[in-house]
């Protein structure tokens, strides 16, 4: 099993690295909103000090996964759904969960490198320091596998509703980028929101996910700036593993094996 789920995400990768549009897209795309909100805005400060650079490349981490792990897995269930690669693979001996795995250290590789461009951008462009001990990289590891985890589950049971496979990026980034204003991500502090915004954003994982990496790349003074004046990671955590547990309910609820039509 585990052999299997390793071959196939090698395979999932090479396929992945093959296509040159989807490299450029997830790769580049995050890290290019960066270097131009933080040449646009990097210029301030906030009220704690921080410039705003630096904040957007905490806050952009999140962006960053979402896109990689919900866009990539959501998109790239639905083609092998429709081109018939899900249908012949459940024929062969190939356990389901080795498909799923091996999918799954796609994201994560992707996931990992889309973090480290964007922790490169904000070190070598915007002077961004790093944290110098432990704590908060343990902080770190937790919140993104977590990130990661939720978006992937998210982006399997997403995949189900897709009815177009070659409109399933467009369709998976509309709630990505409207997520991306109203969480604190493009917008900060989120206090700027209506109260009812804020609300509503507080549901979804990628307010708790940016807020989760701030705590991480800026000085804790920072904090001034969040909802409540606190970090929260409790409520990090807690939200997160509770999306985690939502994707895999949900993934069992929608996975198919083919197409509506099928």
């Amino acid at each position: 099993m585990i052999a299997v789920s390793l071959s196939r995400g090698h395979v999932e990768l090479l396929q992945f690295l093959r296509d040159r549009t989807a490299v450029i897209f997830t790769f580049f795309f995050p890290a290019l909103l960066l270097l131009l909100f933080g040449t646009i805005f990097g210029s301030t400060s906030t009220e704690a000090g921080v410039s705003v650079s630096r904040v957007f490349t905490a806050s952009m981490i999140a962006y960053g996964i979402l896109n990689t792990a919900f866009v990539t897995m959501g998109s790239g269930l639905a083609m092998d759904r429709e081109d018939g690669t899900l249908k012949r693979l459940r024929g062969t001996p190939m356990p389901a969960a080795a498909y799923l795995v091996g999918k799954g250290l796609l994201v994560l590789a992707l996931s990992i490198a889309e973090a480290a461009v964007l922790i490169g951008v904000g070190v070598l462009v915007f002077d961004m320091p790093l944290p110098g001990d432990a704590q908060h990289w343990l902080t770190f590891a937790w919140i993104f596998l977590l990130s990661v985890i939720g978006c992937s589950m998210l982006g399997i049971a997403v995949s189900g509703l897709v009815k177009n496979a070659r409109n399933a990026g467009a369709i998976l980034n509309v709630p990505v980028v409207a997520l991306q204003f109203v969480s604190g991500v493009f917008i900060h502090p989120m206090s700027q929101l209506p109260d009812w915004l804020e609300k509503v954003a507080s549901i979804f994982p990628v307010r708790w996910m940016a807020q989760g990496f701030r705590y991480v790349f800026l000085p804790d003074e920072a904090k001034v700036q969040e909802i409540g004046g606190s970090w929260a990671l409790g409520t990090v955590a807690m939200v997160l593993g509770a999306w985690c547990v939502i994707g895999s309910v949900l993934c069992l609820v929608t996975f198919r094996w083919t197409a509506r039509d099928k």
